[in-house]
């Protein structure tokens, strides 16, 4: 069984930590601002380390992630947000220490590495809760985003997840004047899709970005047997560097080839974000590409003849809201009655 991490109360202290790219130390105002709403918002007092706002080395990123779960009066770990050499840090990383000191971890994106590096020691964590782009959203927090984090903040009761009223894959410019003025503009939410058999399954959650999971295949490393991974649920999601569709196939038909896709009695695959600063798609080539990485997860699947209840657009990951699953803990899926809960 998956070991869950003791929460923390109101009025705790957590450390923040930027174990991948030091992201506040180039745009310090919404991380402010998110560091704002954790004290306020959920009463938690944060704690900055070394290189919490300053770019560092892999070792010294270590040493600060050993630091917080060393220390009794952490009682948990926010990310300042992603990156893209997390992975470097795993190496630094002493795994007797933090099994002995287990924390809830928070997180998406580059932390998937270290997603990944727990989970290999039995520990759940949670992606989401980023303090850069969940709570340091522009205008207010995202009501569904802030109730499902207390939810794996601060209880471990098995939680509903439900499709979004309202999304957007659309970020602000932090480097503009004024883009914490007003809320993102929002557009209707859509239900999730479904495939595969209408059935029942319970696992652990792996996963994460699916940039990353290929980082840690590439690396193998820090990937376990294939057959350690019968039974559980896969996630993923893609990130703002919008992955085209044949290189998401080209990922998931290697996890096929080596006979790891197949592991899985069920997949989560989150909603595409499919709009960045850099390609500001229109409306329509936005919904072609969704629809283009759903059809490239779907051929491989068919291929590979994995018949498992896969749900499409569930709003993790780099989208708005975002929600927080538990990775390495528990997740139902029901196929029947088309219903996703995750145990926090």
């Amino acid at each position: 069984m998956p070991l869950y991490p003791p929460k923390p109360q109101p009025g705790d202290q957590v450390a923040v930590l930027s174990p991948g790219a030091a992201l506040p130390e180039v745009f310090p105002a919404p991380y402010e601002l998110g560091l704002r709403r954790l004290q306020r918002d959920f009463g938690l007092r944060p704690v900055e380390y070394p290189t919490t706002r300053r770019w560092s080395s892999p070792r010294a990123r270590a040493a600060d992630v050993m630091a917080a779960f060393a220390d009794p009066e952490i009682k948990a770990i926010v990310t300042s947000i992603g990156g893209s050499d997390q992975l470097k840090i795993l190496r630094y990383l002493d795994a007797d220490l933090i099994r002995d000191n287990p924390k809830p971890f928070f997180g998406i994106s580059d932390n998937t590495n270290l997603h990944h590096y727990l989970f290999n020691l039995g520990l759940v964590s949670y992606y989401g809760g980023t303090v850069m782009t969940m709570l340091g959203r522009p205008g207010a927090l995202n009501d569904h985003s802030a109730y499902a984090f207390t939810m794996a903040m601060f209880t471990s009761e098995w939680y509903d997840l439900r499709p979004a009223d309202v999304y957007t894959d659309m970020e602000r410019d932090w480097a503009e004047p004024g883009w914490a003025s007003s809320a993102p503009e929002m557009m209707p939410g859509t239900e999730w899709i479904w495939h595969g058999p209408a059935e029942q399954v319970e696992g652990r959650l792996w996963g994460g970005s699916l940039e990353i999971v290929d980082f840690q295949l590439r690396a193998s490393r820090y990937v376990l047997p294939e057959e350690q991974y019968d039974g559980a649920v896969l996630f993923l999601e893609t990130s703002e560097e919008l992955p085209s569709s044949e290189y998401v196939w080209r990922v998931l038909m290697c996890m096929a080839e080596r006979d790891l896709l197949q592991r899985f009695a069920g997949i989560l695959i989150g909603r595409p974000k499919a709009w960045s600063l850099e390609r500001r798609h229109s409306p329509t080539r936005r919904a072609g590409y969704v629809t283009a990485q759903r059809e490239a997860v779907l051929e491989v699947l068919r291929e590979y003849h994995v018949e498992v209840p896969t749900v499409f657009d569930v709003d993790l990951g780099h989208t708005d809201p975002q929600l927080v699953v538990p990775h390495g803990g528990l997740v139902r899926l029901d196929g029947a009655e088309r219903t996703i809960s995750v145990r926090y």
